[in-house]
């Protein structure tokens, strides 16, 4: 269902969703809001969460009966092992990160009115930043709204619902959204790897309102198609905006590798900086297609071409065949996914620069990125080093980047700051 039927329908459950669920401050004469169930921090473990961090973790709770029978995503009143009432959180019972702080307000009402305050918060703030509507709105943590993503593509919004919270607030964050934002429609999705720790299913997105897809995006001058239905994550990755413009300026008059290309983000802005000639290589046909109409409509596809294949599979061949290139860009998916897949994910890494360096050629430029927040700076170096050993290049480091500022990180959470972006010229 879309139009105006949709946003009707979603209003209308939203207005339940407040009453019934939320608790939701009353019209006069009606009975007041109930007040939130009330979880209790255990002695001596509230400091971490009071100095500002937004999780609480199951083990610093006080185990009850009642608290186990609330319903996963709840909204509850933080209180500390002597009384005091510390904040509102959402509860998901039985998983390790068991509240997610929403205010240090105990009192605070978590409704369409409270959501699109946060909304307007952000929205203030890419606006400072940026100047066309095409940005991550929110960043989870770091923008007030844990377990929520939100990327805006113009007149349409992307939505990933990633905690038990956000997905009992659904019906209020579309209401939010549209009260909020100029826009046509919204996209609800539910296939973020990160639902699989709040005990949440996968399911196929809701469209509210008009959805039109491909979406059309515009980046450091660059128009771009892509899918928010379909497509990785919201369909388009915001974090490597910077990274790209950077990658854009080195590129003029090179040839450029771009390995795992997806929609070409990296590939159409080096040609359009100047570049004589771009590969992208990644293995999703679908993605492919969108690049190659991204390139037709942008008037770059004279330089740019793309190769569907498994990027380590493609490297060996170049190096086997002795074929270099001025610039190579490297941005997988995360390698590490979980903390077991640590070493494995590390071996993946100084494996990809092993085979990338053997392809950049001398003087050139290697850009390697990783999202894997598990992997942090230093260890990302540290395989660097070791894959530019392993193929007997030295280099040296010309700029470490991270994500766009429309990411903000949170202080307290180092998963927030999960991309590391790395720039080296070969000798």
């Amino acid at each position: 269902m879309t139009g105006p039927a949709a946003e009707t329908a979603t209003r209308r459950r939203a207005a339940i969703w407040y009453d019934v669920v939320m608790n939701d401050s009353s019209p006069a004469g009606d009975p007041p809001r109930r007040p939130h169930p009330v979880i209790r921090i255990r002695p001596k473990h509230s400091r971490r969460v009071r100095t500002g961090h937004p999780w609480i973790y199951s083990n610093e709770l006080e185990a009850s009966p009642e608290l186990q029978a609330l319903e996963p995503g709840s909204v509850v009143t933080v209180v500390d092992s002597g009384g005091e009432r510390i904040g509102t959180a959402t509860f998901n019972p039985g998983y390790l990160i068991a509240a997610r702080m929403l205010s240090r307000d105990a009192d605070a009402v978590i409704d369409a009115a409270w959501l699109a305050g946060r909304l307007e918060r952000a929205r203030a703030l890419r606006d400072r930043m940026l100047d066309t509507p095409y940005y991550r709105l929110v960043h989870g943590e770091a923008d007030g709204l844990p377990g929520l993503v939100v990327d805006r593509y113009g007149g349409i919004c992307v939505a990933q619902l990633n905690s038990a919270g956000m997905e009992r607030l659904d019906a209020a964050l579309g209401e939010a959204l549209f009260g909020t934002l100029p826009i046509e429609g919204v996209v609800i999705r539910r296939d973020g790897s990160g639902r699989r720790f709040e005990g949440l299913d996968s399911a196929p997105p809701v469209s509210l309102g008009k959805i039109d897809t491909p979406v059309r995006i515009v980046e450091n001058g660059c128009g771009f198609l892509a899918d928010p239905l379909e497509g990785q994550k919201t369909g388009w990755f915001f974090d490597h905006r910077e990274n790209r413009a950077r990658a854009a300026a080195l590129s003029a008059n090179c040839s450029v590798l771009d390995l795992y290309c997806y929609l070409g983000g990296f590939s159409m802005q080096a040609a359009a900086g100047g570049a004589a000639s771009v590969l992208g290589v990644d293995r999703s046909a679908s993605a492919l297609d969108l690049a190659r109409r991204t390139a037709t409509e942008n008037g770059l596809a004279d330089r740019c071409r793309f190769l569907r294949g498994e990027v380590f599979e493609a490297l060996e061949e170049f190096v086997a065949e002795g074929r270099t290139f001025d610039v190579v860009i490297a941005d997988p998916p995360a390698f590490v996914k979980v903390r077991k897949d640590l070493k494995p994910g590390l071996r993946g890494y100084r494996k990809l620069v092993r085979l990338a360096a053997a392809a950049t050629a001398p003087g050139g430029i290697l850009c390697v990125a990783s999202c894997s927040f598990h992997v942090d700076a230093p260890m990302l170096g540290e395989q660097i080093r070791r894959g530019l050993a392993d193929a007997r290049r030295s280099a040296r480091i010309l700029h470490l980047g991270g994500a766009a500022p429309d990411h903000p990180v949170h202080p307290h959470l180092a998963e927030s700051a999960y991309l590391k972006c790395l720039f080296l010229q070969l000798d």
